[in-house]
């Protein structure tokens, strides 16, 4: 079997929606495991309570200029992703999250392809330097979307001085 019938077959019953009030319950579950993944790059512990800082997930669903998507395979949750500054000359992907049994299948390139296309213009994403599988996924995003018109610049993280410099992704989506 051909790996693009695989990821046909995968990716066939995908849907990217806006998150609502409702999902949030959901949502916060599942930034609980986006965060566990995230700390073996960022570092950080859960609180006492067991979660982790969720300042951005809050502002996903209640910030201007924000806007949360649901990811399902099906009746499934299977991920979600944060915009940011949709009130602005850029966009900035702010967290994507992709749970682990969804990965490989090409779920997660089509899900972000959908979401850059809903908001065309200027964007930026950030991954860490130490994340390889984050970091070849991200390259990919880039060139499939802006082939050849993409760039790359490292940024310090604000207010963490002992994290190595996140990576940044700079292109523009068409409509």
């Amino acid at each position: 079997m051909s790996e693009n019938v695989n990821e046909t077959r995968t990716t066939v019953d995908l849907r990217v929606r806006p998150a609502t009030i409702e999902d949030r319950p959901a949502v916060e579950r599942l930034w609980l495991m986006f965060r566990h993944d995230m700390s073996e790059y960022q570092g950080g512990l859960p609180a006492e309570d067991g979660t982790f800082r969720s300042e951005r997930l809050e502002s996903a669903f209640t910030g201007d200029g924000w806007a949360p998507y649901l990811l399902t395979r099906g009746d499934h949750l299977a991920g979600f992703a944060f915009v940011r500054g949709l009130d602005g000359p850029v966009r900035v992907l702010n967290s994507f999250f992709v749970v682990r049994g969804a990965r490989r299948g090409g779920v997660g390139l089509r899900a972000v392809q959908e979401v850059l296309r809903r908001h065309p213009g200027r964007w930026e994403v950030a991954f860490q330097r130490d994340n390889a599988g984050g970091a070849a996924f991200w390259h990919r995003v880039a060139e499939e979307v802006a082939p050849g018109e993409w760039s790359r610049t490292e940024r310090a993280v604000p207010g963490r001085p002992s994290l190595p410099a996140d990576l940044w992704l700079s292109f523009t989506v068409s409509r």
